[in-house]
């Protein structure tokens, strides 16, 4: 019997998987497609199979499906170029023993091989993360663990705390444990109840999550069901925990503790059939020391915990998410998509995002408006993302200034004379001056400085009134107020 089968179009990942497993004294086999795999499953079986997901006619993981349905002892480890969270988790849905991102370590694909062999199959069950619950990629190590635990998960209805900055996408990460759990799936799924801790005033707070019976204090002229019961069957998403006040951590841990609750000022206990997952930017063990947050709560939601690494952590996969922010964008804005140029991708990369994804998106919304080409330049990017020798490049209103002179006599202050010679010059030394730099784009560089001076000329002229500043430039109102926000005038 074959220990290990390949199948995988590519000749050469057939060939490097074949060596390796070879020298780790492994008898392999491999196949070019899935026909072949499945005819050959006639007469014979692996121990372990390895597939592309990605292939012509049937897909790795329809073939995973298939040999799973005739085998469904045999541990399938399941290999794609493709490192998204539905790749993986579509991968543990067809009941795969592992997921390997390529291009993988060879000693990392033949350890997995081995563990494979020596263990037996995990149980994997989840549903297909839809497209539109968010930009949830990642091809860095920490975000293939994280899309990993997000399939074992699929089955349990432990409590998850997730931790991470703000803007790292917690939410997103609840609405995937939600949508691959066992209460979001099925015939009738439960829904996904969202609720922000921190944004909510502390005396309503409890009426949210809880709910409250007619008369139960001024203002509440009708009986309104919480957070607890909308979630019914389903997902309650706890954001910012960490700044829930102590009185209502004390009802939070009855509840977690119990199943049961009171709404404000009723009699009769409820049962609270949700699923809970918390969220948080803070260190809680810090909270917890600090006596502000309840210990015994803390231990209630530190079931399991999902660290959701900040974007300068993982660096690699800000190019996955810039052109799939970018293209989103287009979309919804209904314009033509716009392309990265290196020198603006490596910028990007180099950035510490200290609001994290959510602000990476917020700039590839504002480049899909604001850049002026298709392909969006490093002279493009925000002020605050530019590298330093960019905007040090960058000629803003003084770049174009020239050296000052010593003031002429009267003789020689011809102003016809003057206003021939005062800029045209040193705009000439300017443009020397980058194209024997080998600047990429002198000509956008130098527009924009020109531009920005005459805006800002005549605002100053016309005392911040628009219109009369682009009366004055001979420019319509539009094109001002689109020029002012192009260059960050507004300030």
């Amino acid at each position: 019997m074959n220990a290990v089968w390949i199948v995988d179009d590519d000749a050469s990942i057939r060939y490097v998987l074949e060596k390796a497993l070879a020298r780790a004294q492994l008898q392999v086999r491999s196949f070019a497609d899935a026909a072949e795999l499945m005819a050959a499953l006639r007469h014979e079986e692996p121990q372990v199979l390895l597939t592309d997901i990605r292939m012509p006619g049937v897909s790795g993981l329809e073939l995973l499906a298939r040999v799973k349905a005739r085998l469904p002892g045999l541990p399938v480890i399941v290999t794609t170029a493709y490192s998204d969270l539905d790749s993986a988790v579509g991968s543990f849905e067809a009941g795969a023993f592992d997921y390997l991102p390529k291009p993988f370590d060879l000693q990392q694909a033949v350890e997995m091989v081995h563990r494979a062999i020596e263990e037996s199959r995990r149980e994997q069950a989840a549903d297909t993360l839809p497209d539109e619950a968010g930009p949830l990629l990642g091809q860095a190590p920490a975000m293939q663990e994280l899309f990993r635990a997000i399939g074992r998960l699929g089955q349990s209805q432990a409590t998850v705390l997730i931790t991470g900055e703000s803007g790292s996408g917690k939410e997103l990460v609840a609405q995937a444990l939600h949508r691959h759990g066992a209460r979001g799936a099925g015939a009738t799924p439960g829904p996904f109840v969202a609720i922000n801790t921190a944004a909510i005033p502390h005396e309503l707070l409890e009426s949210e999550l809880f709910g409250h019976e007619r008369g139960s204090f001024t203002g509440a002229q009708a009986m309104r069901r919480g957070r607890f019961e909308q979630a019914e069957g389903g997902t309650l998403f706890l954001d910012e925990i960490g700044d829930m006040p102590l009185a209502l951590q004390t009802r939070l841990l009855r509840v977690l503790s119990d199943g049961q609750f009171y709404r404000v000022g009723g009699h009769q206990p409820l049962r609270a059939r949700v699923r809970v997952i918390a969220a948080t930017h803070q260190d809680l063990e810090q909270r917890v020391r600090a006596g502000a947050f309840r210990e015994d709560l803390f231990h209630r939601l530190n079931v399991i915990r999902l660290r959701l690494p900040p974007l300068r952590e993982r660096r690699e996969d800000v190019p996955l998410l810039v052109r799939h922010f970018l293209a989103r964008s287009a979309r919804e804005l209904g314009l033509a998509p716009k392309r990265i140029g290196d020198a603006a991708l490596q910028a990007l990369q180099a950035f510490d995002y200290p609001g994290n994804v959510r602000q990476l998106q917020n700039i590839c919304h504002w480049l899909t408006v604001m850049a002026p080409g298709r392909t969006i330049t490093a002279t493009d990017l925000p002020p605050e993302v530019q590298p330093a020798r960019a905007r040090d490049d960058a000629p803003g209103p003084a770049a174009l200034t020239p050296t000052p002179t010593p003031t002429p006599t009267l003789q020689e202050a011809d102003p016809a004379a003057t206003a021939q010679q005062d800029w045209l010059g040193p705009l000439e030394q300017e443009l020397r001056r980058r194209l024997a730099a080998r600047d990429p784009e002198p000509w956008q560089a130098l527009a924009r400085a020109f531009e920005t001076r005459l805006i800002r000329t005549a605002l100053a002229l016309s005392e911040g009134r628009r219109i009369e500043a682009a009366q004055r430039l001979g420019i319509g109102r539009n094109t001002i107020t689109r020029k002012i926000q192009d260059y960050g005038l507004d300030e």
